[in-house]
């Protein structure tokens, strides 16, 4: 017999699963109503799940942030995880963070180093949040509900638990 993850567990689970991907589509909300998703690096993760991004300074997201802080944050590793958070973004051009957060792949973006003046931050603090792990055992799990769906022509029982979980951040 198997336990529900506490909240906390799930969070902690959530936290581990972010942690492993490197990008993500950020999804902003355009001035005409529209909804603009973009590919981008993540810079950083903190311990509560903030998100970070490094970003030109006068691009279209950076405006669309400036007047709508709403955000969404997609992730997808394969066919083995795939993540979701909701939540606010900040711009930030903090000199600092902007050194401790560079990357030398970033120079493809900002020729001038970490120095370059067109470095804006992008830091999502999440809200809420929705994963499905189907890595390891909880794959075979997955496989196994959805054949026996398929077989009993119903829909698989995905519980929230380890390999389904909606988490409050």
């Amino acid at each position: 017999m198997t336990t529900t993850p506490s909240p906390a567990e799930q969070r902690e689970h959530f936290h581990k699963l972010l942690n492993d991907f490197h990008t993500a589509m950020l999804v902003t909300h355009a001035g005409d109503g529209q909804l603009r998703a973009r590919p981008m690096a993540i810079a950083k993760v903190e311990d509560d799940n903030r998100v970070w991004f490094m970003t030109g300074a006068e691009s279209g997201k950076t405006n669309e942030i400036a007047s709508d802080t709403r955000v969404h944050i997609v992730c997808q590793n394969d066919h083995t995880s795939y993540l979701s958070l909701s939540g606010h973004a900040n711009l930030v051009q903090d000199r600092t963070k902007i050194g401790e957060l560079w990357q030398e792949s970033y120079r493809a973006w900002f020729p001038g180093g970490k120095d370059d003046p067109n470095i804006e931050l992008i830091v999502v603090r999440p809200e809420n949040g929705e994963f499905w792990d189907n890595e390891g055992f909880h794959k075979i799990k997955t496989l196994f509900e959805t054949a026996k769906a398929y077989v009993t022509g119903t829909t698989p029982n995905l519980e929230q638990g380890e390999e389904y979980g909606s988490v409050r951040l």
